[in-house]
């Protein structure tokens, strides 16, 4: 059996509680939010989001259900939806909303889709894409360790039919690891994207447990490294959720090992836990904090650094690739 077939029994979902017992403890810096009896700890006041709605958000959200496809913006539950949405731009998520892995930090659905593909997906997602009229596209996926290639071969389908169809779109990748597998990461830089995106998630330290086994901080590093080497003219790109219980040492351990494997981009934003079953949050982190930890990176040499507590890995990309420095905290 190989690793791609190995498809892991643990589940996210009705299993153990991931919760702390230590109780609510206030700090100098951020909030530490380990919630006491596994309850749910009220938020601090700049984690209140203000949910937008609009003629625009429903648009593009019945162009998107009207071709069969899912969001990351829908299945991870992102709190900006409702702002990038409005703005009539979204993240697609390819190759079905059923992720091969469990990692204890996302929301999406864990299972085996057994080599399902939608033949149709590359032809629908390039016509979502005309009929949101976008210039700035960022496609996901969620893993696909069932498929020999990961599904390589079949996200660079879908970038290649949206780049026919909208030959003035510009396309970023947020993919999976594909095992640390170097030949499928280069079937994605091929297809034509400006913007190759692979998430670190957290620290070296937490990688294990808050990502599934077969996911690595080593791996993820070499990916981004081999994604620059191979194709120097396309932007790579990474993202690091706080709030797991990284030290600030490690951010900056983190960091340096980003730059290191030359990572242009780098975005910074706050872990929020789906659901009582997840990962817990070890703290809210400030926005005073975002914007310093934004300053180490850009002290680093990253051409970009986005950070803030609403921050996601495609928050708003279209205008990180501008070099905007938008303020977000």
């Amino acid at each position: 059996m190989s690793d791609r077939d190995r498809i892991p029994a643990v589940q996210v979902g009705s299993g153990d509680k991931f919760v702390n017992d230590r109780g609510i403890t206030a700090i100098k810096d951020g909030i530490k939010s380990t919630a006491n009896n596994g309850e749910r700890l009220r938020k601090p006041d700049w984690l209140r989001i203000r949910v937008r709605g609009g003629s625009k958000l429903e648009k593009v959200q019945a162009i998107v259900h009207e071709h069969n496809l899912a969001t990351v913006c829908e299945e991870a539950k992102c709190p900006n939806m409702g702002e990038c949405w409005s703005a009539g731009t979204a993240t697609i998520m390819l190759m079905g909303d059923v992720c091969t892995r469990a990692c204890r930090f996302c929301a999406v659905n864990t299972g085996n889709p057994k080599g399902w593909l939608d033949a149709q997906e590359p032809q629908n997602t390039a016509r979502s894409v005309q009929l949101m009229n976008l210039k700035y596209v960022v496609l996901t996926s969620v893993n696909r360790d069932d498929i020999a290639d990961g599904g390589a071969g079949h996200y660079a389908a879908c970038v290649k039919r949206v780049k026919e169809l909208n030959p003035d779109t510009a396309v970023e990748a947020l993919t999976p690891d594909f095992l640390g597998a170097l030949a499928d990461v280069e079937t994605v830089l091929d297809s034509g994207i400006v913007v190759f995106a692979q998430n670190i998630e957290t620290v070296r330290r937490l990688t294990h447990p808050v990502r599934d086994p077969r996911a690595g901080y080593q791996q993820t590093l070499d990916v981004l490294a081999h994604a620059k080497s191979y194709r120097p003219d396309v932007l790579t790109k990474t993202s690091l959720m706080l709030g797991l219980g990284e030290s600030e040492d490690e951010i900056k351990a983190c960091m340096d090992d980003l730059i290191a494997a030359n990572v242009d981009i780098l975005t910074l934003g706050q872990y929020l836990q789906p659901t009582l079953n997840h990962y817990p949050i070890d703290r809210y982190v400030t926005p005073a904090q975002f914007e310093l930890y934004r300053q180490w990176g850009l002290d680093r040499g990253f051409l970009e650094v986005v950070s803030g507590v609403f921050v996601r890995s495609s928050y708003r990309a279209e205008q990180v690739l501008a070099k905007n420095n938008v303020g977000l905290s």
